[in-house]
């Protein structure tokens, strides 16, 4: 199952598009391998093509899931968009919690989980394929300031 969202100026639609697609994206970014978030639900955002894909993956009903975000643009991040997907992860699946994974060295990344409104959790030493250390994140469904 895959939702996409258009991005554009006017109103975001939904519209359908292969799940491998978006997720083969994710992953070439990120360098990481296909298997890593397999089963997921896969979300693309497109502004004049595919600029981001997001995964909601290692779901635990109720408790918990991972985001994963890889884009090429920060126009990603609009409120629609952001609804749409703590909409998914805490009124449909009904997660309490949501977490992501920031390796240490990406400053930006963290910047924006943070603006998102998701908390250090931990750091997590050497736990890259490559060695390097990765922060673990989390937000609250009642820390959510883009659910409704």
């Amino acid at each position: 199952m895959t939702g996409l969202t258009q991005v554009s100026d006017s109103k975001p639609e939904r519209v359908l598009c292969k799940p491998a697609d978006v997720v083969e994206f994710v992953c070439k970014g990120l360098g990481d391998r296909v298997e890593e978030y397999q089963p997921c639900l896969s979300l693309g955002i497109y502004y004049k093509g595919l600029i981001g894909g997001i995964l909601i993956h290692d779901l635990r009903p109720e408790i918990d899931c991972y985001l994963t975000i890889y884009t090429t643009s920060k126009r990603w991040a609009t409120k629609s968009v952001l609804k749409y997907v703590f909409g998914i992860i805490f009124n449909l699946m009904k997660c309490r919690r949501c977490s992501v994974l920031v390796s240490k060295a990406n400053s930006k990344s963290l910047k924006m989980c943070e603006q998102l409104g998701f908390k250090v959790e931990g750091l997590l030493r050497q736990y890259r394929d490559d060695g390097d250390d990765c922060y673990c994140l989390g937000m609250l469904k009642s820390e959510c300031k883009w659910n409704e």
